[in-house]
């Protein structure tokens, strides 16, 4: 079919457009696929640090809902997060918890992985987590999964 080799920066120039050819999927599955995830974020109406997490999950392509609300604990309960592991603000997404200043590429991890659990957590508000950027200090912190019952937390990772 071809009388010479395909040089390969035209043949890694194409690759990404015959991936998608070959895909298989309907449009209505790549449009699926192409929504960003939506988090419903529940803060107090004069955190700054709140606003700056939420800025940061939307430049990582998250869509947020924002609810001021007067006190976090009722939801944070609701969803499974126990007290020994509150912070500012309280997140749902597609059925998990997302307490604290949690890195939008945990909650990427969180949603890819799917582990039974109730949530993620950073509890308290570490200097240099997400939204908590102070120059150049950065103090390191733990990204914890919370156990389906709360009874419970693990390392889920580190910084």
């Amino acid at each position: 079919m071809f009388d010479r080799p395909i040089p390969r920066r035209s043949f890694l120039a194409a690759l990404p457009v015959a991936l998608v050819a070959c895909s298989g999927g309907g449009g209505e599955s790549r449009a699926v696929a192409a929504s960003p995830p939506s988090l419903r974020v529940f803060k107090s109406p004069s955190c700054g640090c709140c606003n700056a997490w939420i800025d940061h999950l939307r430049e990582a392509g998250f869509e947020i809902e924002a609810t001021d609300v007067a006190d976090t604990t009722p939801i944070a309960r609701r969803l499974g997060v126990p007290d020994s592991l509150r912070s500012c603000h309280t997140a749902e997404i597609d059925g998990y918890a997302i307490e604290g200043h949690v890195p939008a590429a945990d909650i990427r991890r969180l949603l890819a992985e799917r582990p039974d659990a109730a949530g993620l957590a950073v509890p308290g508000m570490p200097v240099g987590s997400p939204g908590m950027e102070i120059g150049e200090r950065r103090d390191p912190y733990q990204v914890l999964l919370i156990s389906r019952d709360g009874s419970a937390s693990r390392v889920f990772s580190q910084y």
